[in-house]
């Protein structure tokens, strides 16, 4: 059972009465509906639409633990702070380590990572042994075609939904109003998603973030994260074939889960 250690990752604890309330308007999620030990995935999002701070939320009999990027966890606190305002919650850092277990023996009671299946199980507080490490795990992840938010999308430059964050569970359409709903339905609702986050597969080592990516002679995109033989990268959806990268070919890998909104011809 591959288990890891998410060091990139902190938590935070939103307590009080009006804790689910005060986060549910504010999330891409639905937490009104939230129950105690489930962990659904969602977004704090800017007033135009554009993506702040991917999230995991698990639902507690106080509230809501909030999973976050451990380098951006104090801007988050600042940032709910100022949406506090008069509502009876409590915003606090929560020092418990997070972590990921994949394949079959994954710890039945921690809850399963609502992206994707398998993607495993997220553990928040005291963990079995770890036996391998955060980079297995974002390996693992990557070869599922799963972009990891904090580090693929660029934080109030990028869409959520460019990140993938309506094809993995994350935003929930349903419930009304939150930040940027306006932009993000719209979206949705117009079918104008030009480029989403898509993996890449190569040979050799990835080639830096921030690369150009062409089709042909024309600009597809750019490269984000990656390793060995694979990345993710933001590219246009009509422009997925003939890829190159730092004068090296590249293809987009694209799994069934994410081939449905992308221009691609079917599978032999």
């Amino acid at each position: 059972m591959p288990v890891a250690r998410l060091d990139s990752r902190a938590l935070i604890a939103v307590t009080g009465p009006d804790a689910r309330p005060f986060l549910h308007n504010l999330l891409t999620q639905d937490l009104a509906t939230l129950k105690p030990g489930e962990l659904r995935f969602g977004a704090l999002l800017g007033p135009q639409g554009r993506l702040l701070f991917d999230l995991f939320l698990l639902g507690t009999d106080e509230g809501v633990i909030l999973d976050c990027a451990a380098d951006r966890r104090a801007t988050l606190i600042q940032r709910l702070g100022m949406y506090r305002l008069r509502a009876a919650v409590e915003i606090r850092p929560d020092d418990r380590p997070v972590w990921a277990a994949w394949a079959e023996a994954a710890p039945s009671d921690w809850p399963v990572d609502p992206r994707l299946a398998g993607l495993g199980r997220r553990g928040f507080g005291d963990g079995p042994r770890a036996d391998t490490d955060e980079a297995a795990y974002l390996e693992h992840q990557l070869g599922l075609g799963v972009p990891d938010p904090a580090r693929d999308a660029k934080a109030d430059a990028d869409y959520p939904i460019e990140a993938n964050f309506d094809l993995l569970n994350g935003i929930d359409f349903q419930k009304g109003c939150f930040i940027g709903q306006e932009t993000t339905s719209r979206m949705k609702r117009r079918g104008r998603v030009k480029s989403r986050l898509v993996p890449i597969a190569f040979k050799g080592a990835a080639p830096a973030f921030g690369t150009e990516v062409l089709s042909g002679e024309l600009r597809a995109g750019e490269v984000r994260s990656g390793a060995e033989g694979q990345a993710m990268a933001l590219l246009r959806l009509d422009r997925l074939q003939e890829l190159t990268a730092d004068g090296r070919a590249v293809a987009a890998d694209l799994p069934d889960w994410l081939r449905t909104v992308a221009e691609l011809p079917d599978r032999p």
